[in-house]
């Protein structure tokens, strides 16, 4: 097998095989959905809807098992990256399906809710799919070839040069620095993680006082800040290579909370949406 094959994306996977399925199915239904006619107008009810409607819910629920598919790796034909792929794309033919199912008649009820479930699931994923073939590349990147306690402990090492060289410094500007250490690199909730941002930072006010301390004093105490100033700034570069590693794992887990239950819920919105046809019906 050759070196290209070897590294080839689910996107990509035999040349697109799955995508390739995905528009033939989109062209296919798209067809029918011209030709035949329905009186007075395509709707869910018709012997059309009900076949696309069948489709579309048992489409569904085998996407819905790859959660399951994902805890048994296999090469071949249906191997995980084959899996994948086709998740994807015949996720995103479900739009075609689910859209002309409807006939696009919509309205308050569960019928609706279904549909517009199945179209936040979809778009989801789509945002599930364009992470995941963006920022791995920039998960490594912010990593430098490091790993997690690896940096904690450059971090922490940091923190202990920082801590020796403020001993020859004032006491209030021993305090300032000595405020800086300490702080967990993976510390924040949810909103810093995802947008990186962290404006209480220690070191980050450390740094800015000391810099300005550097234009107030001259002697020894210059030498002392100028030697505090490069470890703050060393520790600065450590903690944004954290943070940028802490942002991109975050926005590569963020969607699963929304895209498993969002599932989940429309999964009993389709049962609810089966059932009340099958009642009335």
């Amino acid at each position: 097998m050759g070196e290209g094959v070897a590294h080839e994306s689910f996107l990509r996977y035999r040349r697109f095989y799955w995508l390739k399925v995905a528009l033939g199915i989109f062209l296919l239904t798209w067809l029918v959905y011209l030709v035949v006619d329905v009186q007075p107008r395509h709707n869910g009810g018709s012997w059309l809807g009900y076949t696309l409607g069948t489709l579309g819910a048992a489409l569904i629920v085998w996407l819905a098992m790859l959660g399951i598919r994902k805890r048994a790796i296999t090469r071949g034909r249906w191997s995980l990256k084959a899996w994948t792929s086709a998740h994807v794309y015949l996720g995103l033919a479900l739009i075609a399906i689910g859209s002309f199912h409807t006939g696009f008649q919509f309205g308050w009820n569960v019928h609706t809710a279904a549909y517009v479930l199945m179209m936040l699931v979809i778009l989801s994923g789509i945002y599930g799919v364009s992470v995941y073939s963006v920022l791995p590349q920039g998960l490594s990147d912010a990593r430098s070839e490091m790993t997690g306690p690896q940096m904690i402990d450059a971090v922490n090492s940091l923190d202990k040069q920082i801590q020796a060289a403020a001993q020859p410094l004032s006491d209030a500007d021993s305090e300032v620095v000595l405020g800086s250490l300490g702080e967990d690199p993976f510390g924040g909730g949810v909103w810093r993680r995802l947008t990186g941002s962290y404006p209480r930072c220690g070191n980050r006010r450390a740094l800015q006082v000391m810099r300005g301390r550097l234009t107030e004093v001259s002697g020894r105490q210059a030498e002392a800040i100028e030697q505090v100033v490069g470890l703050l700034e060393r520790k600065a570069a450590a903690l944004q290579r954290v943070r940028g590693y802490v942002q991109r794992r975050a926005m590569l887990e963020i969607w699963l909370f929304v895209h498993i239950p969002l599932t989940f819920v429309l999964i009993v919105a389709l049962l609810a949406h089966i059932i009340s046809v099958f009642f009335y019906w």
